[in-house]
């Protein structure tokens, strides 16, 4: 079946590309540049127009960028043919992508129309985001020729390809689709037709751990988002990325994943996202989301700056802090003890990452008017985290504050939880992807390049997982779980199997397929 894909993408020569919006005419644009011939389709035709216009206008700005050779331009304009009404005789064509609106019948009706005007040898591509490629395959007598090909914008800049096959697309197929995507440069990965694919379902680990933090008032949305970027290393943090898509949008996708898996709690939606989104809270494109905008400008509140007060000696309970953090303290002029016990002045700094909050060692022990919890999970490399418990006497959070930033290092304050912001938002990512594995959804392989295209993370949630260990990640799952009883923490059982067994999470091992062959 590979080399059956193989030998179609290698011939595969002419694709009509239905719809001149902009998925539409970056597929164009993408495919012509790639060496096939592009015939664009729509109901109306000067659209058409316009979409070949806007496409080889595209090339020209290639050119002068000195990112495109002029004659290769040209080559790639001669490529494009403006074939008008979607239903024009498609005997030359090879495969035919649909690029029209998000809707299911308007999608059956075009498929069921092209089925009777196409020759069987024509090959079927939706690019749908959203809906079930099965359901639109449905109208068609022949639904095997169907399969999903879902690009994402822009689409000649963003290299990855979702290749969903439906219940009943023909085995060799995705192969087909997936060789011909690698002819056009870009990065295939299978995804199952299944609610919100891969790269959105895997997606739902961040944004919706991000929401419950923010309705349990642990912490503000800046607060979360520098603590993404600073400390998890993403190029964006959560409550910016929902602003960029909009949450008119990204509420009905997370409400529309978490049906589809039948209230799946991992997936559970927020009830600040439905609420803000009939706010009009929208983010950029309503000028006011999470952030508020100004001419396009996002307005982020100022960095903790250094309170005025009393110095204080410093204490840690935890002795690696005071070889790491408490060294960079002590170069700043902050006093830092070394007994058994702190003095009646010192404020005290406990781990805030796994184990038992902060209250809980506090009620322990601990004097609760001087405590504060530390994030020591990624190391004290760049931002800090100090963590609030309600018995913190002011004045010692101020010097302790104090003591934070005089090692030149920005720090966030947030409220006492079971498990600290970052650990929190890094297990909910590697557990959504364990759980996608765990029901062989998709490869390892391809969860991981999906995240790393599709979303920009710097690794994949089962490549992060293995980097922070395995064993680690259980243990903030469990804390949550535990402290919580919230079943959105239950871990993946692919992630529980392979930190017992000692085995890489990017692994799937051996199966009861490697016996019976």
């Amino acid at each position: 079946m590979e080399q059956a894909g193989q030998d179609w993408a290698e011939r595969a020569a002419t694709v009509r590309v239905i719809g001149t919006g902009a998925m539409g005419r970056g597929i164009a644009q993408l495919a012509a540049a790639g060496g096939l011939t592009v015939e664009l389709a729509d109901i109306r035709f000067e659209a058409v127009k316009d979409a070949v216009e806007h496409v080889c206008a595209m090339f020209d700005k290639l050119v002068a960028k000195g990112r495109m050779a002029a004659d290769d331009a040209a080559a790639a304009k001669a490529r494009l043919k403006p074939v008008g009404e979607p239903l024009t005789p498609l005997q030359d064509c090879d495969l035919v992508i649909e690029a029209v609106r998000e809707d299911l019948d308007t999608k059956r009706e075009l498929f069921a129309a092209l089925e009777s005007a196409a020759g069987e040898r024509v090959l079927f591509a939706t690019n749908t985001s959203s809906l079930p490629v099965t359901a639109i395959g449905a109208a068609l007598r022949d639904p095997s020729r169907l399969a999903g090909l879902h690009f994402f914008n822009p689409v000649p800049l963003m290299r990855l390809v979702e290749v969903v096959p439906g219940a009943r697309t023909a085995a060799w197929i995705p192969d087909a689709l997936s060789a011909l995507v690698r002819r056009l440069g870009h990065e295939p990965v299978t995804a199952p037709d299944a609610p919100g694919f891969l790269v959105n379902h895997a997606g739902r680990g961040l944004v919706t751990e991000a929401l419950q933090i923010l309705s349990e008032g642990v912490a503000e949305p800046a607060d979360i988002d520098r603590i993404a970027r600073d400390v998890l290393g993403l190029k964006m943090g959560p409550c910016e990325l929902l602003d960029l898509t909009g949450m008119d949008v990204s509420h009905p996708v997370m409400e529309s994943i978490w049906t589809g898996f039948y209230t799946e709690p991992r997936y559970r939606p927020s009830r600040i996202g439905r609420a803000r989104m009939e706010a009009g809270l929208l983010g950029r494109k309503s000028g006011e989301g999470f952030y508020k905008y100004v001419d396009g400008a996002k307005q982020e509140p100022p960095e903790a700056a250094a309170p005025a007060t009393d110095p204080r000696p410093v204490w840690f309970q935890e002795p690696e802090h005071r070889e790491t953090l408490g060294m960079l303290l002590s170069e700043a002029g902050v006093e830092v003890e070394a007994g058994e016990e702190p003095s009646a002045r010192a404020v005290v700094l406990v781990d805030a990452t796994t184990d038992m909050s902060v209250a809980d060692q506090v009620a322990n022990g601990l004097p609760g008017e001087r405590t504060l919890g530390l994030d020591g999970f990624f190391g004290f490399f760049g931002r800090l985290t100090l963590t609030v418990q309600p018995a913190l006497d002011p004045d010692a959070g101020r010097a302790a504050l104090a003591a934070l930033l005089a090692t030149g290092r920005p720090v966030t304050v947030v409220r006492d939880a079971p498990v600290a912001v970052a650990p929190r938002l890094l297990a909910s990512v590697v557990n959504v992807g364990c759980g996608i594995a765990e029901q062989r959804l998709a490869r390892p392989e391809d969860i991981d390049t999906a995240v790393r295209l599709g979303l920009g993370y710097p690794r994949g949630p089962l490549e992060w997982g293995d980097h922070v260990g395995a064993d680690r990640v259980l243990d903030v799952l469990r804390q949550m779980h535990e402290a919580t009883g919230d079943p959105r923490y239950r871990p993946s059982g692919w992630l529980a199997e392979r930190a017992a067994l000692g085995l890489p999470l990017t692994e799937s091992g051996t199966s009861p397929s490697d016996l019976l062959g």
